[in-house]
């Protein structure tokens, strides 16, 4: 947890029971998550999309082969894994806490998402951050790690070495609620 937690070679690249074990970039690996977004959310030349831990912006690459007329930002803690980013989207992204305040105007992306990265702050950055999202974005997609009885909370704590905001999805839902954060939200298991 120690090492993972430094978000560097060894958590996205180096031994698997630091991270990922490897984390590269796999043609169309993104594309159905990033064709669910661009036709979910409407989005066309000229929309703007913001992703809150981008980690190595494949998505966002993804993104950008469907529609290429997308304006995209990624921001993320590693500076290792923006390094890891392929040439079409690295000039896209740059390093940045999800808990600060983001360097953009009121409402100025069509679209902020945030998958698998708010579990990784404490519950009051958590709050910070969802605040950004919703202050920044017209309209807001969060997923991330939950669990629904004890064996996935188990396997959860196994699993994320990251984690550090343990919740159940209707914790979650209610943390939003309190928040105020109103946009669309998933959770992922490890059953």
């Amino acid at each position: 947890m120690r090492v993972g937690m430094q978000y560097g070679p060894d958590y996205w690249d180096g031994d698997r029971r630091f991270g990922y074990g490897g984390y590269r970039f796999i043609p169309g690996r993104w594309k159905p998550v990033a064709e669910a977004l661009i036709e979910t959310y409407k989005l066309g030349p000229g929309s703007k999309v913001l992703d809150v831990g981008c980690g190595k912006g494949f998505l966002l690459h993804e993104m950008l082969l469907l529609e290429p007329g997308l304006s995209v930002r990624g921001l993320d803690v590693s500076p290792h894994a923006l390094d890891g980013a392929t040439d079409l989207v690295k000039q896209h992204l740059f390093e940045y806490r999800a808990e600060s305040p983001y360097p953009f105007v009121d409402n100025e992306f069509d679209l902020v998402i945030s998958l698998t990265t708010l579990h990784n702050l404490r519950v009051f950055d958590v709050q910070k951050a969802l605040a950004e999202i919703e202050r920044v974005g017209k309209q807001g997609y969060v997923m991330l790690e939950s669990y629904r009885n004890e064996r996935e909370l188990f396997n959860l704590e196994c699993w994320a070495l990251t984690c550090k905001s343990f919740f159940d999805n209707e914790e979650w839902v209610w943390l939003y609620d309190q928040f105020g954060y109103t946009g669309d939200y998933e959770f992922i298991y490890f059953e």
